[in-house]
């Protein structure tokens, strides 16, 4: 029997390196062919996001500031409100204290829609029960009283302005400081007459709510902050107190409360 020599299948070095460097050829290869593929898909996607920019450009979602968009009245009723420190409750109080036996006829806070309420008569068409222009629409008084002329709203800080009257109608002019509560000056008004005196103590023996009654009637019906409460004659149906009321939204609100019962009779509200 032939016997045929054993197949050798261990290759040669120089087999080996031949085939070590073909595969790395290959991978290096590969690696070339990813790498370009990679690259390819890169760009595409950043030209097609490009392009998307070029159609939905980036948006701005800031707000105007809150204050942009109020009124220029609204803005003026911010800014004294915000200085104010002293409520309408307050305020009334120290007033009618200034006058022994006073009753309280107006108080308003300075500053606030004081061109308004001057330019236009009042709701009922009558004058104010002194006869005489509201203080609050007048020059500072110089004459003598409990303390120097009071500050302006946009100077030292804002004013409550308050008329008192005594039981014979005479009126007194109170000033009170709406940051500290303290009075500014008390005085008698000069303006005053002897009819003058007789309608505002008649008005005052109809008027059997106080100010202060019909101040919550009208903050009931209107959340917000008391400005302004003055008596009036209802056009000749008896007599009403007028309270403003200033709102979050920095408007303001007007309503006429009949002075015997508590009942609204006029609501108005200004959008300035």
């Amino acid at each position: 029997m032939r016997l045929e020599p054993r197949r050798n299948n261990r290759l040669s070095p120089r087999s080996r390196n031949l085939r070590a460097t073909g595969a790395a050829a290959c991978a290096a290869a590969a690696a070339l062919l990813l790498t370009a593929c990679g690259q390819s898909s890169d760009s595409a996607t950043s030209a097609a996001t490009s392009e998307a920019a070029k159609v939905l450009p980036q948006r701005t979602t800031a707000s105007p500031s809150a204050t942009a968009d109020l009124t220029e009245a609204q803005q003026e009723r911010k800014r004294v409100l915000d200085a104010t420190e002293v409520t309408f409750d307050d305020a009334a109080t120290t007033a009618v204290g200034e006058v022994a036996g006073g009753k309280l006829v107006e108080l308003d806070l300075e500053g606030v829609d004081d061109d308004d309420r001057d330019e236009s008569p009042s709701p009922t068409g009558t004058s104010s029960p002194t006869g005489s222009p509201s203080p609050t629409g007048s020059p500072s008084p110089t004459g003598t009283g409990t303390g120097s002329p009071s500050p302006s709203p946009g100077g030292e800080g804002p004013v409550w302005v308050a008329e008192v009257a005594e039981k014979d109608g005479t009126v007194h002019t109170v000033r009170i400081n709406a940051v500290d509560g303290k009075v500014i000056e008390a005085r008698v008004d000069a303006d005053q007459d002897d009819e003058d005196k007789r309608q505002t103590a008649d008005w005052l023996a109809q008027a059997t709510q106080t100010p202060e009654q019909a101040a919550k009637v009208a903050t009931e019906k209107k959340k917000g902050t008391v400005t302004s409460v003055n008596l009036e004659d209802n056009d000749g149906d008896g007599v009403i107190w007028s309270v403003d009321v200033v709102g979050s939204d920095w408007k303001k609100t007007t309503f006429d409360v009949d002075a015997k019962n508590d009942t609204i009779v006029r609501e108005e509200t200004d959008n300035d």
